[in-house]
């Protein structure tokens, strides 16, 4: 993030600029952390350290990490984590704090990383990331949007999302392709009340039923039942028989979910055969 006028806007979104800042009473500073995920030149690690809670700056490439170790020199509350965010353990950094995570995220594996965050949802209280717009307004797209699949539930499972703003590739230094757009995924989401069991066999099922986004969910479902069977289902569930995933909400899902699991105890929905 090159520009000072775009960081600033930023800091102030996920409360650590000076112009905006949560106040240490009012914010359990002892009780939560920041984890940066790709902190590069550490323009944005200024601003979490500010806060004064703990500050793990993850970073992969070595010329980065030296810098940031420089920075982290200034202040005792900065530790540099170097390594790949898809292997380090945040539960262990952490140390029994609650997690609020900033990131910049590379565009062609945003979807690995997020799923890597969901694994640890039980610690976040908050996900900030800046990401591809398109991505961004798939996180946050609603049923019968066009924007809406499965990264759509997944993230909606496990979290609230927010999109606050877009940025322009001029944010950025040398400037991308596409526009980015900062989103906030505030934890828990409706997946912590749903009643579905195992969440990731939840979530191989809901995979299946956007299968073929143009066919309906008995077609994308005859691995785990009847056409027919899906079809009496959806009418008992009150939804449409030639009901399509992109129509469905997260609780609908759930729904299906236990509908069919209750159906057939034995060999669940989401089973991996």
């Amino acid at each position: 993030m090159s520009d000072a006028g775009w960081r600033e806007k930023i800091a102030r979104a996920i409360r650590v600029s000076s112009h905006g800042m949560e106040s240490s009473t009012n914010s359990g500073a002892q009780n939560y952390c920041w984890i940066e995920i790709g902190a590069g030149h550490g323009e944005m690690t200024e601003y979490l350290v500010r806060s004064g809670v703990p500050v793990y700056a993850v970073e992969l490439d070595p010329p980065l990490i030296e810098r940031l170790k420089r920075l982290a020199s200034k202040h005792p509350n900065l530790t540099v984590v170097p390594g790949d965010v898809l292997e380090i353990d945040l539960r262990s950094l952490a140390a029994g704090r609650r997690i609020r995570l900033y990131g910049n995220l590379p565009y062609y594996i945003t979807s690995p990383i997020l799923h890597r965050f969901f694994s640890f949802a039980d610690q976040i209280e908050e996900i900030n990331i800046v990401i591809q717009l398109e991505v961004a307004l798939r996180l946050a797209a609603q049923p019968g949007n066009k924007d809406y699949g499965y990264l759509s539930v997944a993230t909606q499972f496990y979290t609230r999302p927010e999109f606050v703003l877009k940025l322009p590739p001029g944010a950025f230094s040398p400037p991308p392709e596409v526009a980015s757009a900062l989103v906030t995924l505030r934890l828990p989401g409706p997946g912590a009340q749903t009643a579905v069991g195992d969440a990731e066999e939840f979530l191989d099922f809901v995979k299946s039923c956007f299968g073929q986004k143009r066919k309906t969910l008995s077609n994308n479902l005859r691995q785990v039942a009847e056409p027919q069977r899906i079809r009496e289902l959806l009418k008992e569930l009150k939804l449409r028989e030639d009901a399509r995933a992109e129509q469905l909400s997260v609780a609908q899902f759930a729904a299906i979910y236990r509908a069919i699991s209750s159906a057939n105890p034995a060999a669940g929905p989401g089973s991996r055969t």
